[in-house]
């Protein structure tokens, strides 16, 4: 009965999610098109994720069909495309960008994403640095990626840089599956996975930074990893050179709102 009730939850919570209507937005928001989306997830040992997160978060730990507890992060690539201020409509730039995450509970207990870092192709990349403490750096960034409809059919991600290199390449996967490992069902997963809406950041000053995005619901295809090696986790000792993804999600395009200035976590 507690399990059947438990299960009724997270279903309950994971409609919620999917289904959050669209804040008004300000002139201060940003909106952007991310072209060539993929998301790259790692299970990881949460005791050593706990170890680097901010005190005020907690990993979310889940269980593997294996038995084992393991958290989350992962690597987001995609290509800004017009990204530009509601206030300033007429500037739109695009770039080539990756976030790293981790997937965690805040401090009010609500599941969001805490940002490590996230890695920019473009001089622009000091500007969020210097104006919020946002731990972005920049990075040369190639990204390419062929597309059969929804199907991915070839995906290249590299990264040159100091601190932030990236070897990665995939494909559609041959199978069709209706999970991913340490959730109930697809529903879940999309919520924690693909539409995480608030995430918060550690400036260099060690200050906690809040801010939240908005997108309509994920409707990815599944990818295999070819290759997929991301110099930010290993660094971070959570993922060992070639560990194999826990699962690759690509999608040709999505749009994003999101709400700025940030705040204080």
């Amino acid at each position: 009965m507690a399990e059947g009730a438990a299960r009724a939850k997270e279903a309950s919570w994971a409609a919620g999610v999917l289904s959050t209507a669209r804040p008004r937005r300000r002139w201060t928001d940003a909106v952007t098109l991310l072209r060539h989306f993929a998301l790259v997830t790692f299970d990881v040992n949460p005791t050593a994720l706990s170890a680097i997160l901010p005190s005020t978060l907690r990993p979310d730990v889940r269980r593997l069909a294996d038995g084992r507890d393991r958290a989350f992060v992962s690597a987001v690539s995609f290509r800004d495309v017009d990204f530009r201020f509601r206030g300033l409509e007429l500037c739109r730039v695009s770039f080539n960008q990756t976030n790293y995450r981790s997937y965690v509970l805040g401090p009010d207990r609500r599941r969001a994403v805490h940002f490590f870092e996230t890695t920019l192709d473009s001089p622009l990349s000091f500007i969020p640095r210097r104006l919020w403490g946002m731990p972005w750096y920049p990075g040369h960034t190639e990204i390419e990626a062929t597309w059969d409809g929804p199907r991915c059919v070839a995906y290249r991600h590299r990264c040159t840089g100091g601190r932030n290199a990236v070897d990665a390449e995939f494909t559609s996967a041959d199978e069709a599956r209706t999970g991913l490992d340490g959730f109930d069902d697809l529903e879940e997963a999309a919520a924690v996975l693909t539409h995480p809406l608030e995430g918060f950041y550690r400036s260099p000053s060690g200050r906690l930074g809040r801010y939240s995005v908005w997108h309509e619901r994920l409707r990815p295809s599944l990818g295999r990893s070819i290759r997929a090696r991301y110099e930010v986790f290993e660094r971070l000792g959570l993922v060992a050179p070639g560990q194999v993804p826990h699962s690759v999600l690509l999608q040709p395009e999505v749009e994003f709102d999101v709400h700025l200035p940030p705040s204080r976590g």
